[in-house]
């Protein structure tokens, strides 16, 4: 089943019309009509608002094989229902270099692969660009973190949840929300203690 017929299915199964959709996702009921329509997919930002709001997981909606299975009655909609449940999907990118151990992965849905260059040693990093709505991610990813203290080098994977930004290193946990600078001042000043540079701060938010 196709990614149109599966967002089509679901939206009538919950009594949803297309402005009605449209609203939640915060796009044009035009771009709905696309999606239905199979002339345009959405971005990766809508589709965790589709999964969020019927309640079903980015591998089902995503791949062609998996159909879905049950459909339930959601009694609560819109953006104050995805904001609760916003709080418990992660987002953001991980380099697999940077783990000790792939089962972690298992902890994830992985949206999208890239190969990237870097010029050193290694030549090559593998990214991930995951969501996972797993409570004890932050917990879990912290524990199979690349850590050498005698080298200096601690790497970390950041990520966010809602307003709040995560950056994770190997049995270190640190977060802010975003926009309170004070809070982000004091985890970089963590992330310089363990031999993090500026340059290296500029992660997205």
């Amino acid at each position: 089943m196709k990614l149109s017929e599966k967002i089509i299915e679901l939206r009538k199964a919950n009594r949803m019309t297309q402005e009605e959709l449209a609203s939640i996702c915060n796009v044009s009921r035009q771009s709905i009509s696309k999606w239905e329509a199979d002339i345009a997919l959405p971005e990766t930002e809508k589709l965790l608002v589709l999964g969020e709001t019927f309640r079903v997981s980015m591998d089902i909606l995503l791949k062609d094989e998996l159909t879905l299975n049950e459909i339930k009655d959601i009694h609560s909609c819109g953006d104050n229902a995805i904001q609760i449940k916003k709080q418990e999907l992660y987002e953001g990118i991980l380099i697999k270099e940077s783990i000790v151990d792939d089962s972690i992965i298992d902890c994830m849905n992985i949206h999208k692969i890239e190969l990237w260059n870097t010029g050193g040693k290694p030549k090559y990093w593998t990214a991930l660009f995951f969501t996972s709505d797993k409570r004890d991610f932050p917990e879990q990813i912290s524990k199979v973190m690349l850590s050498d203290h005698d080298k200096g080098k601690n790497w970390f994977v950041d990520f966010r949840a809602g307003n709040e930004k995560y950056i994770v290193f190997k049995d270190k946990i640190l977060k802010y929300q975003i926009g309170n600078q004070t809070e982000k001042e004091h985890v970089c000043n963590e992330c310089r203690k363990l031999g993090i540079s500026n340059e290296q701060m500029n992660w997205p938010e």
